[in-house]
């Protein structure tokens, strides 16, 4: 590496990080970025007058970007030698190959997972023991290594190759004093050939701290974290002034072949430009954050804080304290609900990155290390470790207030202040909380649970439904799934992520006073009451805060909060407080039922939590009666929705199946209250295209102008409504007896034909039915029926898939075809279960709950818990994640 100049020589370290400069390796066209040489090889002979091909022939042994990129480190980390390798654990490889079988290494009892597993895998595989001390005590190290220099030397135990240090600690954020822990080294081992001080400077980055300056031999980072600052590279580094090393490191990386590549030595160069700035903002923000959960009692780890035992010894060697912070809170699960229920934090190994994150060590990078050793190291399983980034500080308090409160950490006074609520472990809180509250009573905790509810499809007698005629619906695959978990603030929230919204409500700030005397008597309410909607809707134009939401997102709102209302039937406990999130499998506003799945869902959540209904432990299925409350309960909420809603949707999705639904309307029928029959196995083995042609449409607006049509052409539409009775009765014989499929399709065609003398197709519904009409796959012409479903005028359609031999080749077709016309097709069995509840999901989704950890490779329980996974997956890894879960109750279904 050339000498720097005079003036480079005063440069500070931000000038020094973005200044990329190389005069060793100009670049031929003089960019003002490093290239990426992305090449395997490099042309010319040696001792050519090329000087580059004396240099770089292969680039697993030398490459142009990486080598700008090493002299670029060397400049920022003040030493004479760097190497860049492919990920942090393959420094801590590189370094380690130097110890012999037989040898062995000090290292400390705090250290991060993914080292502590390569140390055992040393010790099973290689014969090198590790020794586990308090590295925090330099005089614990100083006896370790005497003992252990004169135990060799009296050939009683192996040679010490190798002292590892690491500070801050990780999680624990332990302060190792360096220049007191190389000094007790040195005055056993005098030589860097006999034992090597090795440093994982990870968690300060040459920003903050030169070990090398201290006394340490070798330094290495993840440079994964801090120096490239974005999480979209893996890379690591080790850097050290001593050229015999160096050779060594360097021999180890070409043989092994684990130098970083060219396209991350440019990322890595990118990141490095900005260090600086970017540790400097997070350093800043997290120095508020710390001293906010020291204010509040938590016991809190970080070296900026003046209650750190090891500060005085950290900022003796470091310019800073870091962005790293953990802190306990007496409670693993307290921990688990805490970590869960932020929003802004993401939940996820590592740090150093330019966004927050936050973690539990114990269950995530540091879950591959044995539970008694962590217990005997004394690591807390309630830990959580926050990496905090560069966004606004404000947001990220207010974010973790918002998950203390909800999970029921801490509590908010009168005046607005927080408190710190007594766990049954942590006892009496520290003296800087001014105030303890007891801890909710379990008996005002809800219990998590998952309620789900299917969608449906109407294939014979939408529209007709309304006045009197009998619709034949089923249930399909795609669902809704609503999670119900408690919260300890007195607050009701409300997410629906497919809407992009959140919201959340005081319990004692809503319109109980507007609420039926009925309803506070316990009685189920048939219709809905205008005065206590009214209140409802300005609460929920209150908590928008004049912000403009979809109609969708609003009616969904007013329907949540009118149906718990109804449902609680009077203001509950202080200490109590609810969080629903809510999830869409089927396409939403597509005439599918997602409106009467949200419904359906909550209701049976509401109902199960408030105590309203009751599950048998003894079976699996939810009993009829049981349904019929839920129901109930449900077809208010779609009230509230749709205004005048026939009922159908959402009784498919409580009870499933594949049903004949019939409403009362004199003089059609003289039914005195709804009727239902289930059809057997409905359609068997058939299955259904379902075609989203993503045009939005009016339910309200449709059925209303077919019963505007009836009211001025009583005859025509009357004529109509009776064929479609007619094709109903025939549908139903078809379907309790297997059903014959041309004439099931001949029958969905014709209904098809009524409903556009309804005026209610549309064009893009016409569309699908002459592309499908026919059909040609593999030289054969298939005639696909194919109809409306739902209220029509755009929304979904619904075909009927043959049950020939080359049924898949056609639904492949159908599905291409559709789908380069801007559609988005479903295929779907029908006829499954309805409203299905999933109590005690962490134990029922157990093994789903499991995922691999991504800093040491090793299976652990999911990050995050139960939201952060029910938000975070697509939605058909949600599908088959919460299907897969066992003890599921449900009702109906074929």
């Amino acid at each position: 590496m050339a000498p720097p100049s005079s003036s480079q020589a005063t440069w500070s370290f931000s000038t020094l990080c973005a200044t990329v400069s190389d005069p060793d390796h100009p670049d031929q066209y003089g960019s003002s970025s490093v290239p990426i040489y992305q090449s395997t090889t490099f042309k010319g002979l040696p001792g050519s007058a090329n000087k580059a091909s004396e240099e770089f022939d292969y680039s697993r042994s030398g490459n142009p970007t990486r080598t700008v990129l090493q002299q670029h480190l060397s400049k920022i980390q003040g030493c004479k030698y760097s190497m860049a390798v492919a990920t942090g654990m393959a420094c801590l490889d590189v370094i380690t190959r130097s110890v012999k079988p037989g040898e062995c290494i000090i290292a400390g009892d705090d250290i991060y997972g993914g080292t502590n597993r390569l140390l055992g895998l040393l010790a099973s595989n290689g014969g090198i023991n590790t020794k586990h001390i308090d590295t925090t005590d330099a005089s614990i190290l100083e006896e370790t290594v005497r003992q252990t220099v004169k135990d060799h030397a009296e050939g009683k135990g192996p040679r010490l190759a190798m002292v590892l240090l690491e500070t801050p600690t990780n999680p624990l954020l332990k302060v190792v004093d360096i220049k007191a822990c190389t000094a007790a080294v040195r005055k056993h081992v005098a030589s860097v050939r006999d034992t090597v001080i090795v440093m994982d400077n990870t968690m300060m980055s040459p920003a903050l701290m030169r070990p090398l300056e201290l006394g340490v031999d070798v330094v290495y980072d993840s440079a994964t974290k801090f120096l490239s600052g974005h999480h979209d590279l893996m890379a690591g580094v080790v850097a050290t002034n001593d050229e015999q090393l160096a050779k060594s490191y360097a021999f180890v990386i070409n043989s092994v072949g684990n130098a970083l590549a060219p396209f991350e030595s440019f990322l890595l160069l990118r990141g490095l430009k900005t260090l600086a700035i970017r540790l400097a903002a997070q350093q800043s923000s997290s120095q508020v954050i710390a001293t906010h959960l020291h204010s509040l009692g938590f016991a809190t780890n970080y070296p900026g804080l003046p209650s750190h035992p090891g500060r005085d010894a950290h900022f003796s060697q470091a310019k800073g304290a870091g962005a790293v912070i953990s802190f306990e809170t007496g409670d693993a699960a307290l921990s688990q609900r805490i970590v869960g229920g932020t929003r802004l934090w993401g939940v996820s190994v590592s740090f150093g990155c330019v966004n927050s994150l936050i973690s539990m060590p114990c269950l995530m990078s540091h879950a591959s290390i044995d539970p008694k050793v962590r217990a005997a190291r004394r690591l807390p399983e309630d830990l959580i470790r926050l990496c905090v980034g560069i966004e606004d500080v404000e947001d990220l308090i207010a974010d973790l207030n918002d998950a203390l409160l909800a999970a029921g950490a801490v509590q908010r006074q009168s005046d607005g202040s927080l408190v710190r609520v007594a766990t049954a472990t942590n006892g009496s809180v520290s003296e800087t909380s001014n105030a303890v509250t007891a801890a909710p009573p379990s008996s005002s905790s809800t219990p998590s649970l998952i309620v789900s509810s299917p969608g449906k499809v109407i294939l014979f007698g939408e529209h007709a439904v309304v006045h009197g005629v009998t619709a034949l619906a089923a249930s399909v695959s795609l669902r809704c799934y609503c999670l119900l978990e408690p919260r300890y603030d007195g607050r009701l929230s409300l997410a629906l992520p497919d809407l992009n919204i959140e919201h959340s409500w005081a319990l004692d700030e809503l319109p109980w006073d507007a609420l039926p005397a009925s309803v506070q008597a316990g009685d189920a309410p048939i219709d809905l009451d205008a005065k206590l909607l009214r209140r409802i809707v300005h609460a929920v134009e209150a908590t928008q805060g004049g912000l403009t939401e979809s109609d969708r997102s609003h009616a969904s709102c007013i329907a949540f909060l009118y149906l718990y209302m109804i449902v609680v039937g009077g203001v509950p406990q202080k200490a109590g407080g609810q969080s629903f999130t809510l999830r869409s499998l089927l396409p939403i506003g597509a005439g599918l039922g997602s409106s009467a799945a949200y419904s359906s869902s909550l209701a049976a959540a509401l109902l199960h939590s408030q105590q309203k209904i009751s599950l048998s432990e003894d079976s699996e299925a939810i009993s009829a009666a049981t349904a019929q409350i839920i129901n109930r309960y449900a077809f208010l909420s779609e009230k509230v929705i749709h205004g005048n809603p026939s009922g159908v949707d959402n009784s498919v999705s409580v009870f499933g199946g594949c049903l004949a639904f019939t409403r009362p309307k004199a003089p059609r029928n003289a039914l005195k209250a709804n009727e239902l029959k289930l059809l057997g196995n409905g359609l068997g083995e058939k299955r259904l295209l379902l075609t989203d042609t993503g045009v939005g449409r009016d339910t309200k607006s449709l059925v209303a102008s077919v019963g505007k049509q009836l009211e001025l052409e009583p005859e025509r539409v009357g004529g109509i409504l009776d064929e479609i009775q007619a094709i109903v009765d025939e549908a139903t014989k078809l379907l309790s007896s297997g059903g014959d499929e041309k004439t099931l399709g001949k029958l969905i065609s014709r209904n098809h034909e009524l409903l556009v003398q309804l005026g209610v197709s549309h064009p893009s519904l016409e569309t699908i039915r002459t592309t499908l009409s026919p059909l040609v796959v593999d030289s054969t012409q298939y005639a696909l029926d194919t109809k409306l479903t739902g209220a029509g005028g755009g929304g979904c359609a619904v075909t009927l898939l043959p049950s020939s031999s080359n049924a898949a080749a056609v639904q492949e077709e159908a599905v291409k075809t559709l789908t380069k016309l801007g559609m988005q097709c479903y295929p779907t069995t029908v006829g499954g279960a309805g409203v299905s509840v999933l109590l005690a999901p962490e134990t029922a989704l157990g093994k789903g709950m499991m995922g691999r950890d991504g800093e040491t490779g090793d299976v652990t329980a999911a990050s995050g818990g139960l939201r952060q996974r029910f938000i975070g997956l697509s939605n058909e890894e949600l599908g088959e994640w919460l299907e897969g879960g066992s003890m599921w109750k449900r009702a109906g279904g074929a």
